[in-house]
């Protein structure tokens, strides 16, 4: 085989290897994204093996032997060969899609460029925990309510669709005209028992295009987070929710190196809710042009309120920006914390009400005409 016969077999060994590499690593990405809970864990060990002196290489060799998944040892496996050619971690951890977020690469590649890669990661399981505690606080307060809401209806359910209709021939071989509640309950359960399974086939379809619609349509999404937070009681949790992280993610960011712009950049990506970030991006846009913080956040009042104007006003002032913003994300994350507390409580009169109303006026649909129809047959 001559020289140029080796160089094309190379060539072609070359592209299959990086070929099979990228299907590896969109097969990953198809996967899904890391858990909040999978990060935190992956950035504690990665802390404390790279703090006590374990050269990267070998700490990703000892993560990939304690991989519970062959995703995880797939995924380790591609970083080890990535950081044996030479690569940086920041730089491999970018080529595996949504598996880890804008917030978790720049943490790491500040770390990496500042010699500080054991603090930044301690920094970021840290962040990564209390964003998962915040995330668990929410939706446990919202379980009980739900789980109220779907039982009082599946039992009004039964009462209009199947008990109700085995009464309801009494009443009409007797008769008696029947009250406006129990005409409008049979006009229910008419409806139900006829066309039920096309109200609860559209309630399916509605949902699923509803996610869809989040996924696929970004304007659908914008407006359904705004949407959110304009609600009485959930919008409040959602804004102090979104505060406290971007706080938290900015003042991370700033306290391990990175740039303010490049930290607002960073900081805006990370939020959740659209509407939120919408108005973080353009905070970090219109600073590139060297305006104060202060100034830029004040333009979007309606999403950062004056006490975080303030607080950065005085970061500003004391060279102190980091560590007034982590002030404030410890601030809202209490707020949050309080409020998920409180949040069962006040929806839990509202419910029982509209839920009592509700079941109620089933029950006066049915005892009513047996109350007439008792009297009528005394006289």
């Amino acid at each position: 085989m001559n020289k140029t016969s080796l160089q094309k077999a190379g060539k072609t060994f070359s592209k299959t290897i990086s070929n099979t590499h990228a299907h590896v690593r969109s097969a990953l990405h198809s996967g899904g994204s890391f858990s909040i809970s999978e990060q935190m864990l992956f950035a504690k060990r990665l802390s404390f093996l790279v703090g006590a002196s374990v050269p990267l290489l070998e700490s990703f060799h000892m993560l990939k032997e304690q991989a519970r998944s062959s995703r995880l040892s797939k995924m380790y496996e591609l970083i080890i060969r990535d950081i044996s050619n030479g690569q940086t971690l920041s730089s491999s951890l970018k080529k595996f899609g949504t598996s880890f977020g804008v917030f978790t690469i720049n943490i790491i590649r500040v770390g990496e460029s500042s010699g500080t890669l054991s603090q930044n990661l301690l920094y970021l399981a840290e962040e990564l925990k209390k964003r998962h505690l915040l995330r668990k606080k929410i939706v446990s307060a919202l379980v009980y309510p739900i789980i109220i809401t779907v039982a009082t209806l599946l039992i009004a359910g039964l009462l209009t669709v199947y008990i109700f209709p085995k009464i309801m021939p009494i009443f009409t071989s007797l008769r008696v005209e029947l009250p406006w509640t129990t005409r409008a309950l049979l006009a229910i359960s008419f409806f139900l028992k006829s066309y039920g399974i096309w109200v609860i086939s559209g309630i399916f379809v509605a949902g699923i295009g509803t996610v869809i619609a989040k996924r696929t349509l970004p304007l659908f999404r914008f407006l359904l987070d705004r949407f959110v937070l304009s609600l009485p009681l959930t919008g409040a949790v959602a804004r102090a929710y979104n505060m406290s992280n971007y706080s938290r993610t900015l003042g991370i960011l700033l306290k391990s190196g990175l740039p303010l712009s490049e930290a607002l950049r960073v900081s805006a990506e990370t939020i959740e809710n659209r509407a939120y970030r919408k108005a973080a991006r353009d905070v970090a846009e219109k600073s590139l042009a060297g305006k104060q913080l202060t100034d830029l956040l004040k333009k979007h009042e309606g999403y950062f309120p004056h006490m975080l104007h303030h607080m950065v006003g005085i970061g500003e002032r004391t060279g102190n920006l980091s560590g007034s913003l982590l002030y404030l994300s410890d601030f809202y994350e209490s707020e949050v914390d309080e409020m998920t507390r409180n949040l069962s409580s006040a929806i839990e009169p509202v419910l029982m009400i509209v839920m009592g109303l509700f079941v109620g006026f089933v029950a006066v649909s049915v005892i009513t005409p047996i109350y007439e129809i008792t009297q009528s047959l005394q006289k």
